[in-house]
């Protein structure tokens, strides 16, 4: 389990370290995917599971950063995984996630998580928040907010070089 955070901007450790097994995304209403995805059956690959909701201005300045590194990395093995929460009654409108990840240009799976049951289970209280989840299902990386976009990346390049456990 990944304890609360408070009220930190970022949580950061070396790649050596571990924030425990990232708990399975349970949501069964997607985009830009035939079928639900669960983390058990991406292992071997690196998973950026991004908490947004559409609204959120700080969550629209961090998606060009995020359709950049899967356009980038995805042939490599990148997954990532929009976790959309809403923060407003109009955010929870199916029609109206669709509509912005079509706006937005989103190719990336994005999960309508309306009961929080991903965002909960991982204790996350901000959007937007980054999880990197390594090739064998454990967090290695979490950043809340915007920013840190060359860390990111360069924590991307190091989970998918490391040899699958």
């Amino acid at each position: 389990m990944v304890p609360r955070w408070g009220n930190l901007q970022k949580v950061a450790a070396p790649l050596s370290l571990t924030f425990g097994p990232a708990p399975e995304v349970t949501n069964s209403i997607w985009l830009n995917t035939n079928t639900p995805l669960r983390l058990a059956d991406l292992r071997g690959k690196v998973v950026g599971l991004e908490m947004w909701t559409f609204g959120c201005i700080n969550c629209q300045h961090v998606i060009p950063s995020l359709k950049s590194r899967y356009a980038k990395y995805k042939d490599q093995g990148l997954v990532i995984i929009g976790d959309h929460f809403p923060e407003f009654d109009y955010e929870s409108d199916f029609n109206h996630l669709k509509a912005a990840v079509a706006d937005y240009g989103i190719e990336y799976p994005v999960a309508q998580d309306n009961d929080g049951a991903t965002r909960n289970a991982d204790h996350n209280i901000y959007w937007p928040a980054l999880y990197l989840i390594d090739k064998s299902g454990q967090i290695r990386y979490i950043h809340f907010g915007e920013g840190a976009y060359e860390e990111i990346e360069t924590n991307i390049q190091a989970l998918s070089a490391e040899s699958q456990p």
